[in-house]
């Protein structure tokens, strides 16, 4: 209940504009515009639930927080401070989250000053401004206000995962992109009622979905089980035997965290020199506007190319950083448990090392492979842009995956409290 009330807020805060701002003019320009997450603005305004296109308190979203994240995680490998402090434990650790909450604050300041400074001085049909007052005072009242609801989601996030249920941040992004999924519906079916798409392209986005939804819950569930045998041991005068068992290696152990990270850097730039590029002349803006939008979008192929690298790289950064081989190797050792054929210490380090390496690299392909396959088809069929919304392998994966994995928090709780189980078959009864 707790987790669903802060949701509930969460959209609540998508819905209430920036002080100045003339929502009627905004949506009407809006109106005449396409959208859909195949414009880097679209992709944004969906991992916002609509909040970035209707400007509003939550408009930045928690994208500024997990770009800084990445940015002092990233930074740690080559700052010797950072390292120190990454190793002492939860002080390190609340040391370098204050830090990063610092930065979130002054990038989300930056990009909602030059959101605002974008739309001060637009007009909607007939010529009314979309800011009642544009200047000074409506620059700093906006972007303080921006800048506040990124600060709020921020807590809100981390309230969700001490209090809640599931990771906060993750659940966040989803519920923004699945608010967003009646109007896509809503805008598919208008499509094919028009005759812009036919009834076969909508069986053929189905089944798209279906083989995502497929791969992605194959990489959450998906294992390489090591082979473990735990030796004799004795207790008292009793004897026990020699017992087999194994130890799961998970084929994708980062999660949905890869995608998000590189969606987050994806974004990022392109909404600096999107917004940077009204303060240029005439002749380099017309140029910069020519760059991001035929190379710069989901489905071109450069867009496609980084984003597939992106994704393989974080996936080993992040395996690196939440599994260790050295640490389990010693947990094995202390247990009493060896992997048979080789020997505690480096020699088991290095067979798990050799074993995770492999997993990742098929992990992260299949992964990377999966986010970029719905933009390709996407491009591939000239579909809408409105149907991209609906179809975004980016963010049909955030919500499968965030939804697989506070399914299993939930079914943790519920062992924990004697339960059976969440998720219940025929022959299973909850018993209460």
């Amino acid at each position: 209940m707790f987790t669903i009330s802060v949701l509930f807020l969460l959209q609540v805060g998508n819905r209430i504009p920036v002080p100045g701002i003339d929502s009627g003019v905004l949506a009407a320009i809006h109106q005449t515009s396409t959208g859909g997450t195949q414009d880097i603005f679209g992709l944004l305004n969906q991992f916002t639930g609509g909040a970035f296109r209707q400007l509003a308190v939550f408009a930045m979203g928690i994208m500024p927080y997990i770009t800084v994240s990445i940015i002092l995680q990233l930074l740690t490998l080559v700052s010797p401070t950072l390292e120190k402090l990454s190793k002492e434990g939860e002080e390190g650790r609340k040391k370098i989250e204050q830090w990063t909450r610092y930065g979130t604050v002054a990038i989300t300041f930056m990009q909602a000053s030059m959101l605002l400074s974008y739309y001060k001085d637009l007009q909607g049909p007939g010529g009314t401004p979309v800011a009642y007052n544009p200047g000074l005072s409506f620059l700093l009242l906006g972007a303080m206000a921006m800048t506040g609801g990124t600060v709020l989601i921020m807590w809100m996030g981390e309230q969700i995962s001490q209090r809640g249920v599931g990771n906060g941040i993750s659940l966040i992004i989803c519920a923004n992109i699945i608010a967003g999924y009646p109007d896509s519906v809503a805008k598919v079916g208008s499509l094919v009622r028009l005759g812009a798409i036919s009834e076969l392209v909508v069986l053929a986005m189905v089944i798209m979905m279906i083989v995502v939804i497929a791969f992605v819950v194959l990489l959450t569930y998906g294992q390489r089980r090591v082979a473990i045998k735990r030796g004799k041991q004795v207790v008292g005068r009793r004897q026990s035997p020699t017992t087999s068992s194994y130890l799961p290696l998970r084929i994708n152990t980062a999660g949905v965290i890869p995608v998000i990270f590189a969606s987050s850097l994806m974004i990022f730039p392109s909404t600096l020199l999107g917004l940077v590029g009204n303060y240029l002349p005439d002749g380099p803006q017309i140029w910069l506007d020519g760059v991001l939008s035929v190379y710069w979008v989901p489905g071109a192929f450069v867009y496609v190319f980084f984003e597939f690298i992106l994704i393989v790289l974080f996936c080993y950064f992040y395996t690196a950083i939440t599994f260790n081989p050295q640490d389990i190797a010693e947990n094995l050792q202390k247990q009493g448990v060896a992997i048979p054929g080789y020997q505690h210490g480096k020699k088991t380090v290095n067979y798990l090392e050799h074993i995770l390496n492999r997993i990742t690299l098929a992990g992260a392909l299949m992964l990377a492979m999966v986010a970029i396959l719905p933009q390709l088809f996407i491009s591939a069929t000239k579909l809408p842009p409105q149907v991209s919304d609906f179809l975004g392998g980016t963010s049909l994966i955030i919500v499968v995956g965030v939804a697989l994995d506070t399914v299993n928090q939930i079914e943790n709780h519920l062992r924990v409290r004697n339960y059976e189980g969440f998720r219940v078959g025929p022959s299973r009864r909850p018993r209460f």
